[in-house]
């Protein structure tokens, strides 16, 4: 079974930074992609950013893209989200998601497994 655990989400000033840590386990992730999405109240999930386990292939959201990063630590089967430059609007709770594929993907809905969620706020 996959389990997937967040954490490093806190509160923030405008211009911070955070990061946020996945730690799979249950399974070998080398075929495995994973995502992190994000929910601010009242607003759907979105994607944030995607990391092919095998190759470290890596894709973002335009409104992340230059300020925030996505690794793997093969040794830890850890996943990071670094977020620089935090803005107001970075504010949600912040997920990760798991698939066993190859290609990236940016949908929720093309990921079987997900963590719990870590909350992130960023003040002005």
């Amino acid at each position: 079974q996959v389990q997937l655990v967040e954490s490093g989400g806190g509160l923030v000033q405008a211009g911070g930074s955070l990061r946020l840590s996945c730690a799979a386990s249950g399974r070998t992730f080398s075929r495995y992609v994973i995502g992190w999405f994000r929910q601010a109240p009242g607003k759907e999930r979105e994607f944030v950013a995607t990391i092919r386990w095998s190759g470290g292939s890596t894709y973002y959201a335009d409104s992340v893209k230059g300020r925030f990063t996505i690794s793997r630590d093969n040794a830890r089967n850890t996943v990071y989200l670094q977020m620089n430059s935090l803005k107001p609007e970075d504010t949600a709770v912040y997920y990760c998601a798991a698939d066993y594929r190859t290609n990236l993907a940016t949908s929720s809905y093309e990921y079987d497994y997900w963590g719990q969620g870590t909350q992130v706020t960023v003040s002005s």
